[in-house]
């Protein structure tokens, strides 16, 4: 609401009456919009969120499931597209010197995959070449009077691998949590229902690879770092997303890289700068995710959840001990998935997902990362596993 706007409301509102307290005397309706109007500089030690450029945000809509009344609430969930956060590439180059060995290991093994540049053909009608065992087979039976058909041609495809895949990171309030030395996240499924989404206001951890004390977002853009050389590697077709929020009508996908994108130092930014944020209401962006691979042409395509935690967020369900209602939610997204010819894949480092996971996924595929500082080198090697 802007300034004039809100000086016509107070002036014309039958409703409102501006009176000081404990006089009959009227208050300028100018001065009290100015009073609310007014903007307290926040100290050294206050929090300012940056404001987002609502030119950079794009907004969609989508359903969300309510399994209670076993149908759709229409158009329920809004979701803002935007780039990630910008940022240089130290994080990025750090992790490849520390993880050299497992990055270089990666990096043959997913090579390994890729298929060669032509494969032979073979018992076709046409081709470019001559199978010679073939056509002599052939001439022989034809002189014994059993006539099979000609096929004694070769020829050479082309082979290229035609696959995309999207990794949706979990970006939630509670992926600052440490990493202990025992490499479980020191707070993973405690706290209450809802809690977390909750930003911690305590000294974070080093944001840089090979920080003694690593949070889990260190940890999976540690993952992102590994996952991103393996795929270069092959050349196969990949997006980079990252997803949070607040309510409903917040949701936040955040774009790391997209599937057109290069990998480029603006990308290993992105990468470098990503930092812990709100909820989980994980329906919406896995459904924001499905419909930009469900655009893309090709043959198989893969959509990767990799979370610390079950979905949760604000008013996703009836109260805060409601889990029913987003565990719900979460695998009817994944169902949409699946009949837009997307496979879903989840990952967490909750080791207590067990108790939320079976129902999320009870036909759908999922890993329990128990030792968190594993995923790096786990996440390449359930792609392989995924992909081929």
């Amino acid at each position: 609401m802007t300034a004039d706007q809100l000086r016509e409301l107070l002036a014309s509102s039958p409703e409102i009456q501006l009176v000081e307290a404990g006089d009959d005397a009227e208050i300028d309706p100018d001065s009290v919009a100015s009073q609310l109007l007014a903007v307290e500089e926040p100290g050294d030690d206050a929090v300012v969120e940056a404001e987002e450029d609502p030119e950079v945000v794009e907004w969609f809509w989508y359903d969300e499931w309510d399994f209670r009344g076993n149908d759709y609430r229409r158009q329920w969930c809004r979701v803002g597209e935007r780039p990630a956060a910008a940022g240089d590439r130290d994080f990025y180059d750090q992790t490849l010197l520390q993880q050299h060995a497992l990055v270089m290991e990666t990096r043959r093994q997913f090579e390994m995959m890729r298929p060669e540049s032509f494969r032979r053909m073979r018992r076709l009608e046409d081709g470019h070449d001559i199978d010679f065992d073939e056509a002599i087979e052939f001439h022989a039976d034809r002189r014994a009077g059993i006539g099979p058909l000609a096929r004694f041609y070769t020829r050479r495809d082309k082979v290229e691998r035609d696959v995309a895949v999207a990794f949706l990171l979990d970006l939630s309030g509670s992926t600052d949590d440490p990493v202990d030395d025992r490499g479980s996240s020191a707070s993973l499924g405690s706290g209450t229902p809802g809690s977390r989404g909750a930003a911690r206001k305590r000294p974070r951890g080093p944001t840089h690879a090979g920080a003694v004390a690593k949070r889990v977002i260190d940890i999976e853009k540690e993952a992102a770092v590994l996952m991103v050389e393996a795929l270069e590697s092959i050349g196969d077709t990949y997006a980079l997303y990252g997803f949070s929020g607040y309510g409903r009508q917040n949701g936040e996908f955040h774009v790391i890289k997209d599937l057109d994108d290069p990998c480029d130092d603006k990308v290993r930014g992105r990468i470098g700068a990503l930092a812990p944020r709100r909820s989980t209401r994980m329906g919406p962006a896995i459904r924001h995710a499905t419909e930009k691979l469900r655009r893309r042409d090709a043959k198989i395509k893969l959509l990767v959840l990799v979370s610390d935690g079950r979905p949760q967020d604000h008013s996703y369900g009836r109260n805060r001990e409601d889990t029913e209602y987003a565990v719900h939610d979460t695998r009817q997204a994944l169902v949409e998935a699946r009949r837009s010819g997307v496979v879903p894949f989840l990952i967490t480092v909750d080791v207590e997902a067990d108790d939320y996971l079976s129902d999320i996924c009870e036909d759908f595929g999922y890993e329990v990362v128990a030792d968190v500082e594993s995923l790096p080198r786990r996440l390449p090697a359930l792609y392989r596993h995924l992909a081929t």
